[in-house]
């Protein structure tokens, strides 16, 4: 059974990772970047803050930092866990990868930090964004499915990896949110 799925995994990878065109990779790679992510996620924190006092955005901010930093080192604790490797270092499938990116990363790969971290991004900010600015929703969503494809389109991770660290980041997103609204009560005082 799990074989199967590894085997089907291998498999959807290759395929989705052989759709690429050199004509798009420069978008895909600034989709990976984390760049992007600090870039756009300072403008939802911008954004927060046109409404709400210094005190509550800092508390947002610094939880915002703990979740980021708590939900990528446990998800490179999966990956030192599973010890799977990287579609780029796994002999199986390496030569018929095609590796966007000059480097591939690290040697294992499951589950996806890049996946995780921008799904529970994007869950957290959809918690506080829900009421005042709900067609963000979408905006979120699409960014954080983008970057995960991305890491496929890459060729630094497989399906399951990026599926695996998408689930955690809603997750990790939603645990958050739920700290946050016990905290922004002290925050607006």
């Amino acid at each position: 059974m799990i074989d199967d799925i590894i085997t089907y995994d291998k498999t959807l990878f290759v395929y989705l990772n052989n759709l690429g065109s050199h004509e798009f990779d420069f978008i895909w790679i600034i989709l990976s970047n984390k760049l992007t992510n600090i870039f756009l996620y300072i403008g939802a924190v911008l954004l927060f803050f046109k409404s709400n006092n210094l005190k509550s955005t800092g508390m947002l901010v610094l939880l915002i930092s703990i979740m980021i930093l708590f939900t990528d080192q446990t998800t490179n604790l999966f990956k030192d866990g599973f010890s799977r490797l990287r579609p780029c270092h796994d002999p199986f499938v390496s030569d018929i990868t095609r590796l966007v990116k000059e480097s591939c990363g690290g040697i294992y790969g499951f589950f996806s930090a890049h996946a995780s971290n921008s799904f529970a991004l994007a869950i957290f900010f959809i918690g506080i964004f829900k009421k005042e600015y709900k067609y963000l929703i979408p905006f979120f969503l699409a960014i954080a499915f983008s970057i995960g494809y991305s890491r496929i389109y890459l060729g630094v991770h497989y399906p399951l990896d990026v599926i695996s660290g998408s689930v955690y980041g809603i997750f990790m997103g939603s645990i958050f949110y739920r700290f946050w609204k016990r905290l922004s009560v002290f925050a607006k005082n």
